[in-house]
């Protein structure tokens, strides 16, 4: 007999509705400070060193994904600030 698995229900556990965010619900501009590279499937994607202007994590210099056009100097509209983007495999940035 295969040995059971123990699976939490998550409908169970909300008795009351708690909404968890990341953020205060605005939006926060960042300066797009330096390249790191290029990432999607067909380089469509240029990940960026982007320092937060405003909120709870000011001046936090954070990597972020960006599609389309950008340049250092942008600015990029955060809709959240806590997630950082994943380093990219074999790029050659300096770890601080």
């Amino acid at each position: 007999m295969a040995k059971q698995q123990r699976v939490k229900d998550k409908t169970r556990e909300t008795g009351s509705t708690t909404v968890v965010r990341f953020s205060d619900g605005e939006a926060v501009n960042a300066l797009v400070e330096e390249f790191i590279g290029r990432t999607g499937a067909r380089g469509e994607v240029t990940q960026v060193k982007a320092k937060i202007l405003a909120g709870r994590n000011k001046g936090k210099s954070m990597r972020r994904n960006v599609k389309g056009p950008v340049k250092i100097g942008d600015l990029l509209t955060l809709r959240e600030t806590e997630i950082e983007a994943r380093r990219i495999r074999g790029s050659n940035e300096r770890r601080t």
